[in-house]
């Protein structure tokens, strides 16, 4: 079994009830954090110690405050985390249950379990510790339809971040220019152009309004 875990979620009873699930399970160092920078601190500082947390259990939300964040939600710190360490491994527990949004974790994050936080899920995080120990992925029964072949997400990190700067009122021109400042390929207008007619016809939708409201829908931003 996992010998050292870092739990990541605002609030303490939620902390406190995985806690009991992981002592539950005979883990041995258990640390438990409130806001996703210091999880991230926290897994950076245990690498350079020679003693790497080997599993995060993260919710996804997280309610901001007085306090300034570099990573202000779960999927920040787990987007930042999968790229620098690939090696943890990752649980979700979270609210989220929209089948695209789990698929995209899978499929671009690459985590190893996502449970949702009901009735049942303690009890469905006890077996998915279990399972991610055992190398298998695992999802909470409601969801496992998110892997089918029939909910295929055709959609890449490139496309999400285009679909949050139209989100956020950006001309496809305003687009442009910020993927040139921040270096996302491709950036000129006619790709930029081309990838929205696409996701309009992916999502069946008339125009940018109705694609935005869509990717909203299915949690894609």
């Amino acid at each position: 079994m996992f010998k050292k875990v870092l739990i990541s979620d605002d609030l303490d009873s939620i902390n406190h009830g995985v806690q009991l699930v992981t002592e539950s399970l005979g883990i041995s160092e258990v640390t438990q954090v409130q806001y996703c920078d210091d999880a991230y601190l926290k897994i950076k500082k245990g690498i350079m110690d020679e003693a790497p947390y080997e599993l995060l259990i993260t919710d996804l939300s997280f309610k901001s405050d007085h306090r300034a964040q570099t990573y202000t939600s779960g999927e920040a710190l787990i987007k930042i985390l999968s790229r620098e360490h690939p090696e943890l491994r990752i649980i979700v527990y979270s609210i989220e249950d929209r089948p695209l949004k789990v698929r995209y974790f899978f499929e671009n994050y690459k985590i190893d379990a996502f449970v949702c936080k009901s009735r049942k899920g303690m009890n469905e995080l006890k077996d998915a510790i279990r399972q991610v120990y055992n190398g298998k992925l695992y999802l909470s029964p409601q969801i496992q339809n998110s892997l089918n072949k029939q909910s295929h997400l055709e959609i890449e990190e490139y496309d999400v971040e285009l679909l949050r700067q139209l989100a956020a009122g950006k001309s496809q021109d305003e687009i442009s220019h910020e993927f040139k400042q921040q270096a996302i390929s491709p950036s000129s207008l006619s790709s930029i152009e081309k990838r929205l007619n696409k996701l309009r016809i992916q999502f069946k939708s008339n125009n940018a309004i109705q694609l935005v409201a869509v990717a909203k829908d299915l949690g894609i931003i």
